[in-house]
């Protein structure tokens, strides 16, 4: 199971053994890298820890446990997190800001406690085989176990391909659970329960603040949050896209680091995705040492097996392949962590679908409005062929007729009707299996109760947050792309601080009009030339119009051990507009 993860952690492995339990790990040595070896043991020798990630505020939570009696042998967060669970137990977890998946042996009382942070940057999945419960940051350890098959969740499918990702603790592998962000877990005379330790939560907006006054906040809770993402004891690097978020990143890190900082970037030689011209202009800004990688489509598809093979479930489209490169382009340059500026258009309401949403909101209210169609092309501008739909067509294409106002998906129907027109591939042998089951139904009921009080764009910032960003940004995108490479990934934005403060910020301070959010572009930072966030791109849409290696070899093997697709279907989805196309 070790060795099949070693990208994971390729500095150092170690493995414990104890009674009927063992433990591995894989190290990607950032903190204390002379003592900081895992499975790392108490000092009464009765916890036992293998841990994946960081604690960003390791060196404030040791000065209280410290205050408080505790001795420490070594400077790594891995032994503040022994130290609070021995003051703490459970509740432990509520103390840590960081991205964390850890499991820790507890000798004394002979139980297995597991947790996983709270936005879900960190992977921990599991499984029981022959009454022994196995766990492991990728599922790809997993299916080592003896008598272990790889087989796909039908349900699982039906999830990705209308959702984007499963719907934790489902995985695209039957058999094996995903344990869900912001859950711990106690495993004890051969049982399992879980308990979730946190949520985003929209029931407390401020609406005793001005906006200065919740913009200044803001900037502060940034800029500590930045602050504590630099601490290690390797350099530190950052990605630079040249967008509106990572530059704000960017800019902080390069005035806390003056010896110098470290960027990177992806450029693409389509001059349609390619956004090199952005990206110099934040290097002669910052005066950062940047590094480029490019990619063009026949790089894509060279790595995507690569990819899959990583993110160890289908994708819908071919962004994690330049942030593959990307990683490996970090790694040659000898740095094992970096910031990255994803986030922000999740916790600030930046995405277009937050804007799609408001404008389908005011035409179903308004349904003789004649902004109707002007509105609609709004939303999308980068999508010509959009501009030129008949006003019925983006009436219907919108679901401004067919969706209900109070349905608590109804921000994100189109994506998934979107997204649902790739099950033309699915077998008849795995329609039969679905029946009438449906992935958005699972979804909705996993709402929590207070979901229907919140205001719709706290709404769709939820949906988009707990299981888009978690499913699929911080998975097949952050985390798996970047651990190919034995790289750690940092997120400023995801700042469980800044989160819950985001959350009570009034949806009026976040979006106006039919206008995108600029509530952290204006207040929190620098002069930036404004660019519309459409998250991770790259250049998919001209593979559809004409064979390329990606669309061809993979995909129609005679031999293929899976025949879960439709080849005839493929025409139709290609014959499909554009604007059809679109990611949402």
């Amino acid at each position: 199971m070790s060795a099949t993860i070693a990208h994971r952690g390729p500095d150092e492995a170690g493995i414990h053994v104890r009674d009927d339990v063992g433990l591995a790990h894989r190290r990607l040595s950032i903190v204390d890298l002379a003592d900081g070896q895992q499975p790392m043991t108490s000092a009464d020798g009765q916890l036992h820890i293998t841990y994946n990630g960081e604690i960003f505020n390791h060196v404030e939570l040791r000065q209280e446990l410290e205050s408080r009696g505790h001795r420490f042998r070594t400077s790594s967060d891995t032994e503040v997190i022994l130290h609070l669970y021995e003051a703490f137990g459970p509740d432990c977890v509520a103390q840590l800001n960081g991205d964390f998946a850890f499991a820790i042996h507890d000798a004394r009382r002979k139980r297995l406690f597991l947790a996983r942070d709270r936005m879900g940057v960190r992977p921990l999945y599991h499984t029981w085989r022959q009454g022994r419960f196995h766990f492991a940051s990728e599922i790809k350890a997993l299916l080592t176990i003896p008598g272990m098959e790889a087989r796909l969740d039908p349900f699982a499918l039906d999830q990705i391909f209308t959702l984007w990702a499963p719907i934790p603790p489902r995985t695209a592998f039957e058999g094996v659970s995903e344990l869900p962000p912001a859950h711990w877990m106690i495993v004890e005379n051969g049982a399992a329960r879980t308990q979730r330790y946190w949520d985003l939560d929209f029931s407390n907006v401020r609406h005793d603040r001005s906006e200065t006054q919740m913009a200044e906040e803001t900037r502060a809770l940034l800029e500590d949050a930045t602050r504590i993402r630099l601490r290690a004891d390797v350099e530190v690097g950052t990605y630079l896209s040249g967008g509106l978020d990572s530059s704000i990143i960017a800019a902080l890190a390069r005035r806390m680091a003056p010896a110098g900082l470290t960027s990177f970037a992806v450029t693409f030689s389509d001059p349609a995705f390619d956004e090199s011209a952005f990206q110099n202009e934040m290097v002669r800004a910052l005066g950062t040492e940047h590094h480029t990688v490019d990619c063009d489509m026949d790089e894509i598809a060279t790595v995507f097996p690569e990819v899959i093979r990583h993110t160890e479930q289908p994708i819908l489209r071919t962004g994690p392949a330049p942030l593959y490169r990307l990683s490996g382009l970090v790694r040659s340059k000898g740095i094992k962590a970096v910031l990255s500026g994803e986030g922000a258009d999740e916790v600030f309401a930046g995405y277009d679908i937050f804007k799609e949403a408001r404008i389908r909101r005011f035409c179903a209210r308004q349904p003789g409005s004649q902004l109707r169609p002007h509105l609609f092309r709004r939303i999308y501008p980068y999508l010509s062929n959009l501009k030129r739909q008949t006003p019925d067509y983006l009436a219907a294409f919108f679901g401004v007729a067919s969706d209900d106002l109070n349905d608590p998906l109804f921000s994100h129907r189109p994506r998934m009707r979107s997204t649902a027109g790739t099950k033309l591939f699915f077998s008849d042998a795995l329609k039969a299996t679905l029946g009438d089951y449906d992935a958005a139904d699972e979804l909705a009921a996993t709402l929590p109760d207070a979901f229907s009080e919140w205001h719709p764009l706290h709404q769709a910032q939820y949906l988009e947050t707990r299981f888009l960003l978690a499913g699929y940004i911080l998975s097949s995108q952050g985390d798996r792309m970047a651990m190919a490479h034995g790289i750690e990934t940092r997120f400023p934005f995801l700042d469980h601080r800044l989160v819950m403060h985001a959350a009570q910020i009034p949806a009026s301070f976040k979006l106006r009009g039919s206008g995108r959010s600029i509530f952290c572009a204006r207040r929190c930072a620098m002069s930036c030339r404004h660019r519309s966030p459409t998250g991770p791109n790259s250049p998919i849409a001209r593979q559809r119009q004409a064979p390329s290696p990606i669309t061809r070899r993979p995909m129609w093997k005679k031999h293929s051990r899976n025949r879960r697709w439709k080849k005839t279907e493929t025409s139709t989805l290609k014959k499909q507009p554009d604007c059809i196309k679109k990611a949402g």
